[in-house]
Formats: structure tokens, sequence, C-alpha cells
């Protein structure tokens, strides 16, 4: 038995090592790109399927000697990697990094589709083929020809790798690439030619690990299986190796290779065990690799900005319904066409359209609304469809840990309709789960744990008794819908109409709510956010649980269209890339843009249905096209020409009356401020202590602000003003204590501050840059009375009431402070000085009692400075608030304030009034210096 073991264990050891190796080279090309161009790079595996293809094609079906066949492959494929690069990613070279990682996945099915596009291997049983083709007995090993090959090749081509890339020039333009782009273009080297040779070496690995893969698995034709099936491993990989390592991604596939075997020789009984271990390993690497990792800084939105209709041509009823008018005209369509076409398996195949727009609306709440990119959510459709049918068929559960039960019972069969209400909710809460556990997740790694989720599901996820019911093959029910049983293909086709065009209707509804401006907000920008009293956590695990329940009832309706699961088709991996090309190429983060992407990419295999390349085609050269040209998708041109009709309207009806400002109405000051008690600060700070690493920026600074009253705060650059202002909001961890109306905020999240009525601005005055004016302030409204999810998501009445209530309230505020005429434009379009003000409404829409401003003329011109004193004033008295003023602006800062602190390292050097502290001979010596003109203009005293 021993021998046994032993034997067994040293050949799983040997086939583990051959198997890893193949991961470890396409992990190196993962690192290698993401290194030089910190894009994570779904495509990798699948840029070697052009050149491995052509290498078998040449080799086996027209004779080709192996050695020329092999180089002419090999070159393929380092020509397909750099004309990507130069063609797709360029384009996008300084596109936010998600919008590069969506690219790499139309880039992989572009692979796929190329290689279905060669010619077939006619050669009956064809291996691929491999130099070393005999078999050998070593040590007790049982060494394969092509399993030789990878143990003489693949350490080769690692240590070549590394050799290239620190001992020639060309790698050490890849790590001054990495390191410092700007500083890389002073010294001659292009970072776009770095990146094109990157991405050829890259697609070479490829090109030479899908050949020895292939070779080890014997068939020379499923060569697209391979791709997909070995990137989740690759990339698990160098995820391990946290994305920059070369020997430890190699080592890492390494050892995943001979977990892998190990596993599915000896856990016979449970297919799938490994994909799901695979999920554990990704999500422990992507969990502490965030943590330190590179994160993307910028929006990740991309989808296209919709301009309301101005208020004063909103009276014009056909003006007023333009953008409706095209999805009308698909809508009865919709209604027509399988009253026209009458062939059954054209209304199956209309069906799969209309559960592909709902399964995408998900996306669009998830990743359009909340900026979290996941390539799982077909998943979720599965997870919803697998427990419409057990709850139809009723559902019975035994739980057991070896020989103790845990528990044991059954849910009586539902009707359709409540079964898959059910199993929408039930899956929104695992969705819930998922996205809770995953919110210290940061950036990118969102996808990879997704993207392993998704494999998980498809491979063992979905094969749970639980969820099967105990069933080997397939999960069948009927359709019924209200207690009738749906035979007719054309009725299912209209019941799911109905189904999707209420729920469109729904999102769109949630898009003109709180639910949606706060995920947006959360998306754009976090702090600002957290500053107006929005939870990031609440509104991303909503989002999640909102965007798992759509998904699990469009996948119900699926299952039910086809009346059993087919999880072998749709809800797998590819179909979630699928559907993430859906909601790029019609416009991501749109009801309009969900429609159209599905009739798009789930449209075009229903008019070819025997055609393989049709849906690859829809979604690979969609989703680039789309990228490159139009990143807000096929809706943004009908957005385009929506807003050139209402600019000839506007053109047309003169110039816009300015409106004059007036006075906060009383309703929206003070609204619900607690009595704060006799003598107590608004703010009092002791002994605070901020650390980044070894060096303290903020060192025992205390300070206090009575109630009412305006204090500054300056230094030179670098004395800890800011950074003390971002532990007093909670920005940052610090020590000591934080008094806000006398109660203890030091350990609470900022937006839970906020809530006590702490008001900040920021320096850079972004805010929400996809928002417009009248979006922003109803953020901030939201902390006086938020938006019930249920309540707005069924329309329900009052909701419409509270909503036309928080309008007419950003409305007044807006008015106040003049802002009329940009209530309808994007921040993103305002000046700088126009978003600071934009702030101030914010503040006052907060109705926050201390304001923490920082910088606040920071980037306006002299002008525009002068005129913020007496705004600032304004503020004050309409707010009843104290302020705390971060400003370099002497005689501004000097001019409004009734004491100030003066700081220098981290600490507080003085304090008192503002003649007092301008005069203070450490104040001059520290901040004034010696200069006669700066110590005039701030009005101290010369000495």
């Amino acid at each position: 038995m021993l021998a046994f073991e032993l034997l067994v264990t040293r050949q799983i050891f040997l086939d583990g090592i051959v198997m890893g190796m193949v991961y470890g080279l396409i992990a190196l090309g993962i690192v290698l790109i993401y290194r030089s161009t910190r894009v994570i790079n779904f495509a990798v595996a699948n840029l070697g399927l052009v050149g491995s293809g052509m290498f078998a094609l040449l080799n086996r079906q027209y004779r080709v000697p192996f050695w020329i066949a092999a180089a002419l492959g090999l070159l393929i494929g380092l020509i397909y990697g750099a004309v990507i690069e130069m063609v797709v990613v360029r384009r996008m070279f300084h596109a936010p990094r998600v919008i590069l990682l969506v690219a790499t996945i139309g880039i992989s099915q572009l692979s796929m589709l190329l290689l279905i596009l060669l010619p077939d291997i006619d050669v009956p049983g064809a291996k691929y083929p491999l130099p070393i083709g005999s078999k050998f007995q070593w040590l007790g090993f049982n060494v394969r020809g092509p399993a030789l090959t990878t143990l003489l090749v693949a350490p080769l081509l690692a240590i070549g790798l590394g050799l290239l890339l620190n001992r020639t020039a060309l790698g050490k333009a890849v790590k001054a690439s990495a390191d410092n782009s700007d500083l890389a273009r002073l010294a001659g080297i292009s970072p776009k030619v770095v990146s094109t040779a990157v991405w050829a070496i890259a697609a070479g690995l490829a090109t030479l690990a899908l050949a020895l893969l292939a070779g080890n698995l014997g068939s020379a034709n499923n060569l697209q299986a391979i791709g997909s099936a070995s990137m989740l491993k690759a990339l698990a990989a160098a995820v391990i190796a946290g994305l920059f390592s070369f020997p430890r991604a190699f080592l890492a596939g390494i050892a995943l290779g001979i977990v892998e075997v190990f596993v599915r020789v000896n856990i016979i009984d449970q297919p799938g065990i490994f994909d799901f271990m695979m999920l554990l390993f990704v999500l422990a690497a992507v969990f502490r690799q965030s943590r330190s990792g590179f994160v993307e800084a910028r929006t990740y939105s991309y989808a296209a900005k919709v301009r309301p209709v101005p208020e004063r041509v909103r009276g014009i009823w056909w003006v007023r319904h333009l953008d409706k008018a095209g999805f009308l005209v698909l809508l009865a369509l919709a209604v027509i066409l399988p009253l026209i076409v009458t062939q059954a398996s054209r209304h199956l195949s209309y069906t799969i359209i209309l559960t592909t727009l709902i399964c995408a609306l998900s996306l669009t709440v998830l990743t359009g609304w909340s900026g979290q990119l996941s390539l799982g959510q077909m998943a979720f459709a599965g997870i919803g469809a697998f427990l419409t049918a057990q709850l139809y068929h009723g559902l019975n559960f035994d739980l057991s840990w070896g020989s103790a039960r845990l528990l044991k019972g059954g849910i009586q069969p539902l009707p359709f309709v409540v079964a898959i209400l059910v199993a929408s909710v039930v899956t929104g809460l695992i969705a819930a789960l998922v996205g809770g556990s995953s919110l210290r997740v940061k950036g990118l790694y969102l996808a990879i744990s997704t993207y392993a989720f998704a494999f998980a599901a498809s491979q063992y996820i979905f094969r749970r008794p639980i969820l099967t019911g105990g069933s080997k093959t397939s999960v069948t029910f009927k359709r019924d819908f209200l207690g009738s049983d749906v035979k007719d293909q054309r009725g299912w086709y209209y019941v799911v109409l109905v189904c999707a065009v209420l729920l469109a209707l729904m999102i769109a509804r949630l898009r003109r709510t709180g639910i949606a401006r706060t995920a947006i907000a959360v998306r754009d920008n976090p702090d600002s956010a957290a500053a107006y009293a929005v939870s990031a956590t609440r509104v991303k695990v909503r989002a999640f649980a909102l965007a798992g329940g759509i998904a699990a009832f469009g996948g119900g309706l699926l299952a039910a269209n086809l009346q059993t699961i087919d999880n072998e088709r749709f809800y797998t991996v590819e179909g979630s890339l699928s559907l993430v090309a859906v909601a790029v190429i019609g416009g991501i983060g749109s009801v309009g843009g969900a429609i159209i992407g599905a009739v798009w990419v789930a449209g075009i295999p229903a008019l070819f249905p025997d055609n393989d390349v049709a849906p690859l085609l829809g979604s690979s050269i969609g989703i680039l096209l789309l990228l490159m040209y139009f990143p807000g998708g096929i809706v943004q041109i009908g957005y385009a020409f929506r807003d050139a009709v209402v600019r000839m309207v506007e053109k047309r009806m003169g110039p816009t009356p300015a409106k004059q400002a007036r006075a906060v109405p009383p309703t929206l000051v003070h609204a619900n401020r607690p009595a704060l008690a006799p003598g107590t600060p608004a703010l009092k700070v002791e002994d605070i202590v901020v650390r980044f690493g070894g060096n303290a920026a903020v060192n025992g600074a205390s300070l206090e602000v009575r109630e009412g009253e305006i204090v500054g705060l300056i230094g030179t650059n670098g004395a800890g003003k800011s950074t003390l202002m971002n532990a007093i909001s909670g920005f940052v961890p610090s020590t000591g204590s934080i008094q806000l109306f006398g109660n203890e905020v030091s350990k609470i999240a900022p937006a839970r501050r906020a809530s006590y009525g702490l008001g900040r601005t920021f320096q850079a005055a972004t805010l929400f840059p996809e928002l417009t004016v009248t979006e922003t302030v109803l953020v901030a409204l939201e902390a006086r009375q938020r938006t019930g999810s249920m309540f707005a998501a069924l329309l329900y009445p009052p909701a419409y009431s509270q909503e036309r209530a928080r309008r007419a309230a950003a409305a007044e505020i807006i008015d106040f402070l003049g802002l009329g005429r940009f209530a309808d434009v994007h921040v993103s379009d305002l000046s700088t000085g126009t978003r600071r003000i934009v702030e101030l409404a914010n503040l006052l829409a907060l109705d926050a009692r201390l304001l923490c401003l920082d910088e606040p003329t920071a980037g306006l011109a002299q002008r525009e400075t002068e005129a913020f004193a007496p705004l600032i004033r304004d503020l004050r008295r309409e707010l009843s608030a104290s302020m705390v003023v971060i400003e370099h602006d002497m005689p501004l800062i000097m001019s409004i304030s009734d004491r100030v602190y003066c700081l220098e390292a981290g600490k507080v050097i003085a304090s008192g009034d503002p003649t007092s502290v301008r005069n203070d001979k450490a104040v001059i010596a520290s901040y004034l210096g010696t200069d006669e003109r700066a110590i005039a203009r701030s009005g101290a005293a010369a000495t």
C-alpha cells in the first residue's frame, strides 16, 4: 500500500510540474505586461491561440517540416501580439486601466475568432506536434515525450526571460517605464515602444505555452478550450506573485499544477473541486495584493454623459420624449415581430435576447453605476435558475459533516412566480455576501475575484445537490405563469417581454433617485461621498445585492424559456464575459445601452444560429471598436443626436434668462439639529498624531473651535495642515481625541462624522464628475432623508413626493448661490471656481454645523478669491456654523478668521487672534520668512 501511494505521489508530482510550468509561462506574460503598463491582461493565454494554431495547421495539415512550422508559428504569435498592441492598446494607452482590462476581454474573444477562422485540420486523430514523441521510464516515472519537452523548454524560457529583462537594454527600458514613465521619456525611452515589445513577448510565451500544453493533452483541435482553461491558473499564479516577481510567478504556477493533478487524481467523486479551491487561492492572493498593489486612481466610468433636457424646453412634449422615441420603436417591433415570424425556434431565440437584456441590467447597476467590474454575473444568473427550479419542484436539503447531521428539512413546491421571486431575493443576499466580502478588494482586483467565482460556479457550485436536487444530468421544469402552463413559445416570449419592460422601467426610475446618485458618487469620489454622509460600504453592498437579484431573475426566466438549465452553454465564464460585452457595446450605465447591447450581441447569433463565428464577431470586434471610437457605447450616438436637437431648439428660443439669487428658505436650514450644551466647543482636538510609515505628519497637534467661530489654519507646504484636517474628518487613521459637538468621534467612519454635522471640502474640488450640479446637491441632501431602496424600486407613491421635495430643495440652494445656469451641467465641465461654489452648495444641503474648508480659493483668479471672503461669511451666517479654514492667501485668512493656528512639522507653534499670530516671531520665521513683501501683505509688523 505504501509503495502504491509513493508511486502515485511521484507521478502526480511529475505531471503536476509539467502542467504547472505551462501555467507559469503564461503567468510570466501576465506579470510582464502588468509591470510595464499596469494592465491586468485577461487575453494573455488566448494571445497564443493564433501562433500555436498556425503551427499545428502548417505541420499536420500542410506537412511543413516541424522546425520550420514551429518557427513560423512563433513568429506569427510575436507579430500578432505586437499588432494588437499597436492597433488596439495604443489607442487607449492613456485611458483608465479598467477600460484596457475590458479591452483585453475583447482581444481574448477576437483571438478565439481568428482561431475559428483558420482552416480545419482534416487529419483524423491528429496529435499536436512536438519534437519528442517517445515514452521513457526513469527512476520510476512514466515520462512521455511531450512532458519531457516541457521539462526542458519551459525552464529555459523562464531563465531566458529573466536574462532578457535583467541584462539587456530592453529589460532596463521595461523597468524604467514601469517605475516612472515620465522620467523614462526624459531618458529617451518610449513607454509605447516598450508596451509593444512586452505584448509581443507575452504573445510569444503564450504561443509556446499553449503548444506545450496541447502536446501534453494530445489533440491538435482543442486549442480554444485549452486557452480559456489555463488563463485562470496563470492569473492566480501571477497574483500570488504580487503581479511583480517573475520567479515567484513561475514557481506559483508549478505549485498550482501539482495541486491540480493531485486533487483531480485523488478526489474523483467531487468534480470541479479544484476550481473551487482556485477561487479560495485567488481570493487570498487578491486580498493580500490589493492592500499594497497599484490601485487605479481615475474614475471607473466610461458611460456616455446624458445631458438632462433643460427646464426651459421641457415643456415641449416632443423634445421631452425625444430620447424615448427610439425605444418605443424597438418595443413596437418586439411586439409585432413574433406575430410576423411564426417559427417557435425564432421565438425561443428572441426570448433569449430578452433574458440577456435582463441580466445585462444587473451590470448597469453594478458596473455602470457603482463602478464594480464583475466578470461573473452569469454565475448569479445560474444560481437564480437552479434555485428557481428547486423551489418550483420543492426543495429538500440534508447537510451533514461526517456522521453528524447539521441541518435537514425541505420546502414545499412553490408557484413559478413565487419561486423566481424568492430565488432572486436569496441570490441577491448571496451577492451581497460576496460583495461585502470583497469590499476591501480594491480596483481591478475585483474583476479577478469575480472571474474566479465564475469558474468555480460553473465547475463546482452548480453541481451541488442543493441546487441540482441530486440530478446528475439536467434540471427541468415547466413554463408556469400565474398557475397556467405556458406551452406556447410565443406566449412565453410575451411573458418575458412584459417582465423585461417592467424591470427596465424600474431601473430607469432608480437612475433618477438617490439609489443611483449615491452609487455614482461613491464610484467617482468615495471621499467626497463620505463627506456628505454617504457610506461606501452600504452603497456597494446594496449594488451587489440589487445586481445579483436582477441577474438571478433573468437566469430563472432563461431556464424556463429552455425548460431546462443548460449551464454548459449560458451560465458559463464565457457567458459572463459576453454579458460585459453587451453592457459595453450598448452603453454601460444606461438602460438604453443594455437594450441595444442585448439586441446586438444576442441578436446576431439569433440571425445566424448555426454559425460559430457570429457570436464572437458581435462581441469581440464590437467591444474593441466601441472602446476605441465610442467608449460610451452605441447609445452615445443616440444621445449626441438628441443633444444636437435640444441645442437647436434652445437656440431658437433665445438666451436663457438669468435667475436672481435669493435667500435660503427656512425649511432648508437647521433641519434636525440637536441643541448644543452651553460652553461646548464645536470641535476639540487633543494630541492628534498621524504617522505614515515611520514619519509623523501630525505630531501631537491640538486645537479648539468654538461655536460660530472661524478658525484659520496656516503653515508651509508639508506642515501637516491637510493631514490634520483629514484626521478630523476621518480620512486618515490617527491617535488622540477628536470631539465633535461634545461627541467622541475619533474611532468612527467619515460618513458617520458627516452625519454629526461635519462638512468637508477638498483641495482639488473634484466632486462627482459624472453627475450634474443638481444631482451633486441631491447627493448631499440624502443626508437629511435617505431614499428607501425598496420603496424607490417598487415605485411607491410617497417616494415620488420625497423626490420632488428633494429636487425643489436642491433648486432653491442652487438659486441661492447663483448657480441656476449650471444646474444641468456635469461637474466635470465646470471651472474650478464654479466647482468650489458647488461644494458650498453641498454644505448648505448637508446642513453642516462645522465646516472644514481645505484651501477653498486654490486655483482661483484674484478677483474670484476676493469674492470668496463675503461668500464664506454668508455661509457661516446662513448655517449658523463654525469653520476651520486652510488657506495660503494671507489677507483672506486673516480677514475672515476669529482665531488662527500655525503649524510647523505637524505641531502647533502659535495660536490666537490674527494680529498676535501674524506678529509672532516663530510664525514669521517659519511661514512668512524674511520677505518684506510677504510680511507686509499678511499685515504683520516688520521686525
